[in-house]
Formats: structure tokens, C-alpha cells, sequence
């Protein structure tokens, strides 16, 4: 039994006749009568009996005939959603995130990714980058955005920089001077993002490094709170650009130079699974971070 015989089956079926079922197929009405009788030869039982000009089907053939559609149509759907993924009109895109980079990047680039190819599902998981390598890892996830983390099973492609600046409220007397001293950090009220992230650790280390001890007056664990004490003049902070921008922009808060300080940087990097294939909707985001990033990040073939 092949397929060729059930779609001869199906078409002798459904039109009640040889010649016609042979010409839908496009084949000569001897191939027909051939695939039908093999088929019959399987089965062991006779599937039509002559009926005037034509044929119908015997009681075995109309027992036969609806779970033989139900085969083809399973087959012919399954075409259809090969063809589907291979255009990229349907699959999934599976994503883990940094929480900075889920808030503040993510939503530019898949509105991007979303209007190319309105077909893809996007899944996002937001966690801190040790989380999203073992979600890369375990396949949680195709692919990562985090800090650049190194481990020898992931592939790990910087994307970008993002510099950590000092941002006060509007009406901060550090605002007035528009530059400090990294010495007059101590004599302030500092409050720190979540020391479990890497921007804690990353601020951390610079300003023990620039011998200002670290005593944060608040620490919270979510940067839109970590904000907002800040506008509120609670007391100042340490934050990735990419997450004030705006703020900084509508006026709502303060960029200060810190003089002869080399402000920290925290790359940020594409991660996926060493050797593992990558699925369409995963290879097409990819490229539209090549394109943003300017980046080789695609795996060779």
C-alpha cells in the first residue's frame, strides 16, 4: 500500500469513474486500474464493482473511504505547513532576555521582527543572564540576550555596549553642577538596582575600584521603582543608558559626568546552543540583529 494507490483510490472514489478519477491525476487509465487492483490485492478485498458506465464502491470500499481521507488530508496538511515554516508564515520564536533588555530593547526589535513576519508566535523569558544560559542549554529557549556570559557548550556573540551613567532628579544640586567629583558619590544617598544583576556587580567593582566605599541607602529589584526614587530626589544612582534614556530626555531626570572616570560598560550578546540546529523563525530574528548590530551571527553551513 503507497501512497499513489490511495490517491487513485480516493479520486476513483469520489468521481465514481476511471477515466475521470485518471485524468485529475494526470495519469492514462490503465496506471488507474493498476493501483486500484494492487491496492485491492493488499487488502484482500474488492473496493468497487461496476454500476452501468461507471463504479461504486463496495461495502469494504465506503468502510475504507473515510479514514483514507482522513490519511491524505493529514499528509497534504502536513505539506502545507512545511510550506508554511519554510516562508516563514507560521512556527514559533522562543526567546530568553536580561530584564534591562527585555524592558528597553526587545520591544523595538520584535515590533521589527513582528511586522515581517506576522505569522511567528514569539515566547519571551525574562530572567537574569546565569538563568538564560541554562534555559539556552536546556532548550528552554533557541537563543539568549544577556550580559555576554562564556560557557563551553553556547555560542556567544557581543551585540552592543551599554555604559552605565550617574542619574540624579531634575532639581538635584548635583544637576547644577553638571559634574562631579567620583569622591562626592560617597557624601550622597546612593541607591543601587538589585544586587543579584550584573549591573550591581559591575557598579559595585567601579567605584570600589575608585576607592568609594559602597553603602547603598536603598537597593530595590526592579529598575522602573529604582527610577522613580530617583526622580523623587530619594537619592541618586548608577543606571545602564538604555534604561534612563527617556527619562533623560523628557527632562525627568539628570545625566552628571563623573570627571577622569572611564564610566563601566556591560556588553550585551547573542547567545544559542553550540551545534545545535536553529529553527527558521530563530535564523530569521538573527538577521535582523545582524542588520541592527551590524554583526556576523548566523552559524556557517
Amino acid at each position: 500500500m503507497d501512497l499513489g494507490q490511495l490517491e487513485a483510490y480516493l479520486q476513483v472514489a469520489e468521481r465514481r469513474n476511471f477515466s475521470r478519477a485518471a485524468e485529475a491525476l494526470g495519469l492514462t487509465q490503465p496506471s488507474v486500474t493498476a493501483r486500484i487492483q494492487a491496492l485491492e490485492r493488499d487488502l484482500g478485498e474488492s473496493l468497487f464493482e461496476r454500476n452501468g458506465r461507471g463504479v461504486r464502491l463496495t461495502e469494504v470500499g465506503e468502510a475504507f473511504l473515510p479514514h483514507v481521507q482522513r490519511v491524505l488530508k493529514a499528509l497534504h496538511d502536513g505539506k502545507d505547513a512545511v510550506q508554511s515554516l519554510r516562508k516563514l508564515e507560521l512556527g514559533t520564536l522562543r526567546l530568553g532576555a536580561a530584564p534591562t533588555i527585555s524592558t528597553y530593547v526587545l520591544p523595538a526589535l520584535l515590533k521589527e521582527f513582528s511586522s515581517r513576519y506576522p505569522g511567528l508566535d514569539v515566547s519571551v523569558r525574562t530572567d537574569y543572564s546565569q538563568q538564560i544560559v541554562q534555559m539556552v542549554l536546556a532548550d528552554e529557549v533557541q537563543m539568549g540576550l544577556e550580559r555576554g556570559t562564556t560557557h563551553p557548550e553556547v555560542e556567544t556573540i557581543p551585540l552592543y555596549s551599554d555604559d552605565v551613567i550617574l542619574v540624579t532628579a531634575a532639581d538635584d544640586p548635583f544637576a547644577e553642577q553638571g559634574a562631579v567629583d567620583i569622591k562626592d558619590i560617597a557624601t550622597r544617598r546612593l541607591i543601587m538596582f538589585n544586587r543579584g544583576s550584573s549591573y550591581y556587580a559591575l557598579v559595585d567593582n567601579a567605584l570600589r575600584e575608585a576607592g568609594v566605599p559602597v553603602s547603598p541607602a536603598m537597593e530595590l529589584d526592579n529598575m522602573e521603582a529604582t527610577k522613580k526614587m530617583v526622580e523623587e530626589g530619594l537619592g541618586i544612582a548608577l543606571l545602564p543608558r538604555v534604561a534612563v534614556a527617556q527619562e533623560i530626555d523628557r527632562g525627568e531626570l539628570r545625566e552628571i559626568e563623573i570627571r577622569k572616570m572611564t564610566m563601566p560598560r556591560r556588553e550585551v550578546a547573542l547567545i544559542y546552543r553550540r551545534g545545535r540546529p536553529l529553527s527558521r523563525a530563530a535564523e530569521a530574528f538573527i538577521k535582523l540583529l545582524e542588520e541592527r548590530y551590524g554583526v556576523k551571527a548566523l552559524p556557517s553551513k
